[in-house]
């Protein structure tokens, strides 16, 4: 709590409140987005207020002076009302039917999950220490979803097609079970028996068929809808699993994990300002420099300190096997029950980059694949991605990071093809660990995007026939797993209704759009270099 005077009145400032504070922007303009007090310090007899930006992503939170506050317009927390009883009963509320629809919600997804003899299936029980964490996910890009069969019956010929075609429909085709937005599939109700409704695309192992047209790079694919698929849901769960799930768990947010507490980490030759908070010991947050050794990630208090600890750490490149390596590119695969040090501090470091997931200091059902780029001095960590050992739900990461020295240089979009690529040995399709941050995101969704299009763009025709695909086809030739292909197509915004069937275009923009990131794309992963055989970990000696 602190005083100020403005205009000659006396302001009292309270966490909680909230007024617009003045930022520099990407083009280094001035602008006074509103903003939350977090915390107040004193420092040199100057005071310092922690303020998040509402709407902003919390890694540009930051401690500013009072100068940078615009008082006039300063609003107050408001009290927090009594929760109001129901039927004379205290703690109850009064129904509202949004919280009606919610509760029908969890009813139905319970049903449809408890196991069919009505037992409950024991939880293995492992002893986890958990650190909860404010959760942000920025909102996905809306993404169309496909037409019922109503709207369908109304749809237009798209713009594309330069030559009309008939197509006989099958008559006995199922209705489109399931459909994905932002990654995420969403369940329909299912056909009532008895219904008469309109012929569908048939499912995910019908042909797809290519038109070609008068433009080499114009097509149309005919688009068969989903099978039925477990759902992948894009909401943040309200506890963890305890199977090695990092997903953040939002029912225990406070004031100390929303706000940074270290100022700064130097590792190796780079000194990187971290976005969130980690848990770090709480005497090194004070410090105004965290020391990371940068091939063991031990964290030192000085760099006297440091230097002693590098006389000693005979190590020059990550813990565990090297399973790739071309140019000065190299991938090691950590287990972490074996090296549970690295792999605590490899979490410390990544939470320090990560708001969304939660740090586990049990590491041992994780594997860690950390990228390295060597040179005379050794191998220096570029980023990494951990996976369950053993995953339900086919996800093929957990956590997956580039670190802020190597961001923007195309190493993001290298390590999820490298995880892919895991998964094309393994005979899988996976899928990342939902939620994912926004740059996350925005790194799978362009990586799904030129993976599809190139699937898609080499098709060829067989024996003058016009060449033919299916959905199940382009999940097993990229090992990414259905629900995404048919949500990647529908965020590039390629799927039409015509002629009683789901079409896909590909425009002039989208196949030179596709062409130039192409060409800026130099790395790759080449399978040649891949020397990886996957285990069996479901057989507890594994591990």
């Amino acid at each position: 709590m602190t005083k100020m005077a403005d205009n000659s009145s006396s302001v009292e400032i309270v966490e909680g409140c909230r007024l617009p504070v003045l930022r520099k922007n990407q083009e280094h303009e001035d602008e006074w987005p509103l903003a939350e007090i977090l915390s107040v310090k004193e420092v040199s007899s100057r005071k310092l207020y922690y303020v998040h930006y509402i709407d902003f992503n919390k890694r540009l939170d930051e401690w500013v002076t009072a100068d940078r506050l615009d008082m006039k317009k300063l609003q107050f927390p408001k009290k927090e009302a009594k929760t109001p009883t129901k039927n004379g009963l205290p703690g109850s509320r009064p129904s509202s039917p949004e919280r009606e629809v919610r509760k029908s919600l969890d009813l139905n997804v319970q049903t449809a999950t408890a196991p069919s003899r009505g037992k409950t299936l024991p939880t293995p029980k492992r002893k986890v220490e958990t650190v909860p964490l404010a959760t942000q996910v920025a909102p996905a890009t809306p993404v169309p979803s496909l037409p019922s069969s109503a709207e369908a019956s109304q749809a237009s010929v798209f713009p594309a097609v330069r030559e009309t075609t008939t197509f006989k429909a099958r008559e006995d085709h199922d209705q489109l079970s399931s459909l994905t937005t932002n990654g995420t599939a969403r369940r329909l109700i299912p056909a009532q028996p008895g219904r008469k409704r309109k012929a569908n695309c048939g499912g995910t192992d019908e042909m797809i068929k290519v038109l070609q047209y008068n433009k080499p790079q114009s097509a149309s694919v005919f688009l068969p809808p989903p099978e039925d698929s477990q759902d992948s849901s894009d909401g943040i769960p309200t506890a963890p699993r305890m199977t090695g799930s990092l997903v953040s768990d939002r029912s225990h947010d406070d004031i100390v994990t929303r706000m940074k507490n270290i100022e700064c980490i130097e590792l190796g030759r780079h000194r990187l300002k971290p976005w969130y908070f980690s848990p770090y010991p709480q005497e090194l947050t004070a410090l105004p420099i965290l020391y990371l050794c940068e091939f063991c990630l031990k964290y030192l208090k000085s760099l006297k300190c440091l230097q002693r600890h590098l006389t000693k750490c005979n190590l020059r490149h990550p813990p565990g096997n090297e399973i790739y390596r071309k140019g000065t590119i190299s991938f090691f695969e950590i287990d972490g029950r074996k090296n549970k040090n690295y792999s605590q501090n490899l979490c410390l470091l990544a939470k320090c980059f990560l708001d969304h997931k939660t740090l586990y200091y049990d590491t041992d059902p994780f594997l860690f694949y950390v990228m390295t780029e060597y040179d005379s001095k050794g191998f220096h960590i570029v980023g990494y991605f951990s996976k369950e050992k053993e995953s339900t739900e086919d996800y093929n990461v957990a956590c997956i990071l580039t670190l802020p020295p190597y961001q923007r240089r195309g190493y993001g979009k290298l390590l999820i093809e490298f995880s892919y690529e895991l998964s094309k040995v393994e005979g899988k399709t996976g899928t990342p660990e939902k939620p994912l941050s926004d740059l996350g995101l925005l790194s799978y969704r362009s990586y799904w995007s030129q993976t599809i299009l190139e699937i898609l763009m080499d098709l060829k025709p067989d024996n003058g026939e016009r060449p033919q695909i299916t959905i199940n086809e382009i999940s097993e030739i990229t090992s990414v797993k259905k629900e995404d292909v048919i949500s990647t197509l529908q965020y590039l915004n390629l799927i039409n209704y015509y002629k009683g069937q789901y079409i896909l275009t590909l425009s002039e923009d989208i196949v030179d759009g596709h062409e130039r990131a192409m060409h800026k794309r130099h790395l790759r992963i080449d399978p040649k270099c891949l020397h990886f055989t996957p285990k069996d970990w479901s057989k507890r000696g594994k591990w």
